[in-house]
């Protein structure tokens, strides 16, 4: 699902990835760990394909993402990937429901039924069907990140990419973000992909990448009981 193969980064004089190695099975639920500045987002926004300066070669979904025009990679994006981040980036002048059905600006092709059909199946998955109407400056953060959640899921992607997304959040409403991303890679089959410097985040996916300086230092299951 996800290759990348000798990826070196820089930015200026600044070498941020040396030679990174890395491949990721459809279905697994990976977490990416390591310090600030390590480059652990550096490569999760070249899966994401939001970064296509670099050397080496990555792969996602089959697909070489900078061969391709930058239309098909934004379209590739919409359809295939799914994005969450810490701050949420929801938009403050729409409802939870409009928020959730942004990606569907980016998909011409669905009727206004078909649009509030599928943000009803996304709050219903993240229980947040009663906010629908409601805006995220009257949600705790806990609420925001479901919507975002909601909003990574409208267009059913094969992978999900999340970069922190329990960093603004207390350690209970992590807790439950995290369990709620466990799942949805049980029950839905989505690749998951998340970056954190939290330890007791990344234990709880099935495989645990720690990046230092730049490289992979360590690729190892989870040492929790009862880890997959």
């Amino acid at each position: 699902m996800i290759v990348l193969e000798k990826i070196v980064k820089r930015y200026g004089q600044n070498l941020v990835l040396r030679g990174v190695d890395a491949h990721i099975k459809a279905g697994e639920f990976v977490s990416i760990m390591g310090a600030s500045g390590s480059g652990k987002s550096t490569m999760l926004n070249i899966i994401g394909a939001l970064d296509t300066d670099y050397e080496g070669d990555a792969r996602v979904a089959g697909r070489d993402l900078r061969a391709l025009p930058d239309r098909e990679v934004s379209a590739f994006r919409n359809t295939t990937i799914g994005f969450v981040f810490q701050s949420f980036h929801l938009l403050p002048h729409l409802s939870c429901g409009q928020n959730v059905a942004m990606p569907a600006y980016f998909n011409r092709s669905l009727t206004e039924k078909d649009i509030a059909k599928r943000v009803t199946e996304c709050l219903e998955r993240v229980s947040l069907s009663h906010k629908r109407d409601e805006f995220p400056l009257h949600l705790s953060g806990g609420e925001r990140q479901r919507i975002a959640i909601a909003r990574a899921l409208f267009n059913t992607p094969k992978i999900m990419l999340c970069d922190e997304p329990t960093g603004a959040l207390d350690s209970k409403t992590g807790a439950q973000i995290m369990k709620l991303f466990e799942d949805l890679n049980r029950d839905t089959g989505v690749t998951l992909v998340i970056v954190t410097h939290a330890l007791e985040v990344s234990e709880l996916a099935s495989r645990i990448i720690h990046v230092v300086d730049g490289q992979i230092a360590q690729d190892r299951a989870p040492t929790r009981p009862n880890a997959p």
